[in-house]
């Protein structure tokens, strides 16, 4: 493994879990674990440069076919990648293409960088994900024997029991809240080498669980905003990501502002 201040810089490519889906900034725009990846890593060396070619909504094989050849000649030292899950939860689902997909993009990136990341992304606990579990952990296994053959590392979010927790996720149940993109920062950084600053997987406070009727009544909430609307863009093959460029499409330095 190689030292973490060795980094100097980092690509991150995949869908909404690293374009920081729903770690919502001030303008409107998102931030997530990869930026919050990044500004640490940056504030290791003055050097330091990003691009994240994420964009919400994207296929394994968009994925495959328009952010791997750009990252690949990028070079960069450190290169994330995040692809699949839009894939699973899509009606009809062959998972032996989205793996070969998969393999061939680790096997363009791995040359051409100094480490390369792959991840098993966190599940969270209810009804709607449940009937693709399945399908989930066919990949996941797929990722583990991907790394092997092309010496990523592989950081283990679906086994952290503290990502499951439904308060870790943001009101469409797809996305995770601040809190949640701010562990996945630190496991990343924990799998890197760097020194924890604090249990990522720690579990949340216990509560009470809310009211029958409240309950019931954000399950309507979820149906009406969000399930409902989600459907009808797989039935007519649209993508939330359509026509959305990247948002740090070229390795440029790291500098804004910290969010809360």
């Amino acid at each position: 493994m190689h030292e973490i201040a060795e980094f100097r810089s980092l690509v991150a490519l995949g869908d909404s879990f690293t374009e920081g889906m729903s770690d919502a900034l001030p303008d409107g725009g998102y931030r997530g674990w990869a930026d919050l990846l990044a500004q640490r890593l940056g504030e290791q060396r003055s050097d330091f440069r990003y691009a994240n070619l994420a964009v919400r909504g994207k296929l394994m094989r968009q994925i495959a076919e328009d952010q791997v050849p750009v990252a690949a000649a990028m070079g960069a030292d450190l290169v994330t990648l995040v692809g699949g899950l839009n894939d699973v939860l899509r009606p009809r689902c062959d998972i032996d293409e989205i793996c070969g997909l998969l393999d061939r993009a680790a096997g363009e990136l791995a040359p051409n960088c100094r480490q390369l990341v792959l991840m098993r992304s966190p599940g969270r606990q209810g009804p709607v994900l449940d009937r693709y579990r399945g399908r989930m952990e066919a990949l996941f296994a797929a990722i583990d024997e991907i790394a092997g053959r092309h010496g990523a590392l592989v950081v283990d979010l679906y086994a952290a029991k503290s990502l499951g927790d439904p308060r870790m996720w943001a009101d469409d149940r797809l996305h995770l809240t601040t809190e949640g993109h701010r562990r996945i920062a630190e496991a990343v950084w924990e799998r890197l080498g760097g020194e924890p600053a604090f249990d990522w997987d720690e579990p949340l406070p216990a509560t009470a669980p809310g009211r029958w009727y409240a309950r019931r009544a954000a399950d309507a909430r979820f149906a009406r905003q969000y399930l409902l609307p989600w459907i009808g863009r797989r039935l007519t093959g649209r993508s939330s990501g359509d026509g959305r460029p990247a948002k740090r499409p070229d390795l440029a330095p790291v500098a804004w502002e910290k969010g809360p």
